[in-house]
């Protein structure tokens, strides 16, 4: 592996994980303000499964050396 692609597969995990865990988060926050009256559990379960499935994507880019992304493949023309 190349140093340029392992360098996009850790941009890629980065990226993924501050969508995934921000999401988790707002979704926490508004669980607790809507229904479990302010409680901070919502929050850290919601940052949890964020950060949980950011972990087992990097995970399984990293274990896939051979995954072709979409956006790198290129059409020919006949």
């Amino acid at each position: 592996m190349s140093e340029s692609e392992l360098g996009r597969k850790w941009d890629r995990c980065l990226a993924d994980a501050v969508v995934k865990i921000g999401t988790g988060f707002g979704l926490g926050l508004v669980f607790s303000l809507t229904l479990f009256k302010r409680r901070m559990w919502p929050l850290a379960f919601g940052s949890g499964m964020g950060f949980g499935m950011a972990y087992s994507n990097c995970q399984h880019d990293f274990q896939a050396p051979y995954l072709l992304h979409g956006k790198y493949v290129k059409e020919q023309e006949q």
